[in-house]
């Protein structure tokens, strides 16, 4: 059996507004992190708690994704900088 391979280029990359899909991600998990905080006795009974904590946790990894692709785009203007001053 042979092993496949591509017969084309791959395309290049989708760039879009990252910083912002991003930041909307975050602000959706802590608002679900918020809504289901009052309910968390509930939770709690029916064994579901790690549910609260999963939107916590998205939110927190969701800071530092804004942090990364914040500093990902300043690096790309950066980068598109220099190569029009040479």
């Amino acid at each position: 059996m042979t092993k496949w391979t591509p017969r084309h280029e791959a395309p290049e990359p989708l760039e879009g507004p990252v910083v912002a899909t991003i930041t909307g991600g975050t602000i959706l998990w802590f608002v679900l992190f918020l809504a289901q905080l009052p309910f968390y006795g509930w939770f709690e009974d029916h064994g579901h708690a790690w549910w609260v904590w999963t939107c916590l946790a998205g939110a927190g990894l969701g800071l530092i994704g804004i942090w990364y692709v914040r500093g990902r785009e300043a690096a790309i203007r950066r980068h598109a900088a220099n190569a029009g001053e040479r």
